[in-house]
Order: C-alpha cells, then sequence, then structure tokens
C-alpha cells in the first residue's frame, strides 16, 4: 500500500467521540483495506466512537452485532442498501434489516437508475469506484438486474417507495439517498417529512451522478436534510477540495455532516478519515466548534448517540 498523510493531533482530537457513518470493509465481495473486526479494534484505539459498514450488495446489520459483542469498545452499526442484490425497493428487506438492528437505508446506488443513466464522468484523473469494475464483471455474466426506480414517469413516487418509507418511520431508522438524481433526493426527501422520518441524509451530494447544485442543496437543507460530505469524493479527484469547501460554506456547517467512505485498498486507513478531513478544513479556516459539529454532533445524530457524552 502506497504511503498517505498521517492526521495531525490536533484533528485526531477534533473527532473524539465521532461515528464514521459510511465505510466499505471486508468482507465484501470486492477487496477492503481492512475487515470490521480490526477496523473496530482500531477506532477504539484512536477515540472513534463507532461506525456504519455499507455494503452495495448485502444487509451489515447481523455482521455488526457479531463485531460489537467481539470488539465492545466500539458501535458497530449495520445497515442496507436497496439495490438488486437485496430485490431493489423491497419493503420486507427494510423491515427484516431493521428487526436485526440496521440503523441506516440506503437508497439503490449501483443500481440506481440515476446511475445507470448518468452520462457524467469523473474529472480527469479521478480514481475509479471499485464497484464499477464488479458491475460490469456481473453484467459480462449475465447478470443485470434491473435499474432500481423510486419514482414513476409523472415523478411520483411508486407504491413500494411509499411503503419503504413507512417501514423506514416506524423503526426510526436513518433514510440515506444514495445514487439518486437530484429532482429524485428532493421529491423522496419532501415524502420522507411526510411519513415522519427523522433523520435523513444526501449521500455525497458532490458525487459523479449527483453533482447537486447549491440551490438543490439549501432546499435539501431547508427541508431537514443533512448533506453528506465525504472525505473520498475529493480524495479521489472527483469533485476539487476547494468546490466541496464552498459548498459547506454556502450551505451552512449545520447542515454537513462528514463521513470517509473509506476502505478501498489504495486509499487512506479509514481510522484515519475524519481526522485527515478535519485537517483539510482547519487548513481552509474552519473554527473547531464548526469541524466539531459536522463530525461528532451531526453523526452522533445520525448513529442516534446524541444524547450520549461526545
Amino acid at each position: 500500500m502506497s504511503e498517505h498523510p498521517v492526521p495531525s493531533a490536533r484533528a485526531r482530537a477534533l473527532v473524539q467521540g465521532a461515528y464514521d457513518t459510511h465505510v466499505h470493509v471486508a468482507p465484501d465481495v470486492m477487496p477492503r483495506r481492512i475487515d470490521d473486526l480490526d477496523l473496530a479494534h482500531r477506532f477504539a484505539e484512536v477515540g472513534l466512537a463507532g461506525l456504519v459498514l455499507k455494503s452495495h450488495y448485502v444487509p451489515t446489520a447481523e455482521r455488526a452485532a457479531v463485531v460489537r459483542k467481539a470488539a465492545p469498545g466500539t458501535d458497530v452499526l449495520g445497515a442496507i442498501t436497496l439495490n438488486g442484490s437485496i430485490g431493489g425497493m423491497n419493503p420486507t428487506a427494510v423491515e427484516i434489516a431493521a428487526r436485526q438492528g440496521a440503523r441506516i437505508v440506503w437508497m439503490p446506488t449501483v443500481d440506481a437508475a440515476n446511475q445507470r443513466r448518468t452520462t457524467t464522468t469523473d474529472l480527469p484523473g479521478a480514481t475509479p469506484a471499485m464497484w464499477g469494475a464488479l458491475q460490469a464483471d456481473l453484467h459480462t455474466h449475465g447478470i443485470i438486474p434491473n435499474p432500481v426506480d423510486i419514482l414513476d414517469p409523472d415523478g411520483n413516487l411508486l407504491p413500494n417507495t411509499h411503503h419503504v418509507l413507512k417501514v423506514i418511520a416506524r423503526h426510526d431508522l436513518v433514510l440515506a439517498t444514495g445514487h439518486l438524481s437530484g429532482p429524485e433526493i428532493l421529491t423522496l426527501i419532501h415524502a420522507a417529512n411526510h411519513h415522519g422520518i427523522r433523520r435523513t441524509v444526501v449521500t455525497h451530494p458532490e458525487f459523479t451522478s449527483q453533482r447537486l447544485t447549491t440551490d438543490q442543496q439549501h432546499e435539501l437543507a431547508e427541508a431537514g436534510a443533512l448533506l453528506e460530505r465525504c472525505f473520498t469524493t475529493p480524495h479521489t479527484g472527483k469533485v476539487s477540495w476547494h468546490d466541496l469547501i464552498t459548498n459547506i460554506r454556502t450551505v451552512g456547517v449545520t447542515h454537513s455532516v462528514l463521513s470517509s467512505d473509506l476502505g478501498q485498498p489504495f486509499n487512506p486507513p479509514v481510522e484515519d478519515g475524519l481526522a485527515l478531513f478535519a485537517d483539510h478544513l482547519l487548513d481552509a479556516g474552519f473554527t473547531e466548534q464548526e469541524i466539531h459539529t459536522m463530525a461528532v454532533e451531526n453523526t452522533r445524530k445520525l448513529a442516534a448517540a446524541a444524547e450520549m457524552a461526545a
């Protein structure tokens, strides 16, 4: 593995007690830098409170329960992503995941209709997402799930989307928007509010297949959603650090939440992600309190740990 920057002691201290709500680690269907059990121990060593296991292909609540028992010093939480491998917009899968203790429900990512049809390209020199190669390999074997839509042709939520939102609301889960388009996200967040969902997060709005405008981000913030700023999006060149930082400043610190989206073998250690992000923000002139709000307070809200001492 190549050498990576090391977070400053100041940044480490700033993110103490935070949750990283978006990590991709082993076991998985593609190579990862570290497994969830070893990562839980590393989080405890550096003072991070917990993490959410994200997979594009399998639910992770069952695995999270095993890791919590094996590494009790870290709060490891599970999730589910509504791609083709679990039946797409599948209320039953969400219900079962919730009963197993899942914390976050991601709308479709790799199989989102928007992801499939997007013609937007990465910035020159950007590192491609690892799941792209896996999707291509599945397709060579004739395994091509139907694109997962959340809206009908008239722009209204499909019945199964409403059903999924009802399940999320009943179990007080977090709704994350995955790789949906801007218009889909706006419709979804307003519907989530109607269904009484208390925590919503817009997944990496700067990512290639999202690229949400500041006007769209403002509207989503006003609707109560947190805008997720992922370390890997600028680190791998999909957006410039300047543009991401400008978005945070324009939309507002209180409406932003930091995550790493790390776990890829070629990227920095997962446990360093939030602190490395903090160093970038310190260099950009953000105050310690602003960084604490995004990295600690807002991540603990998503993890339902806000009432605990940070």
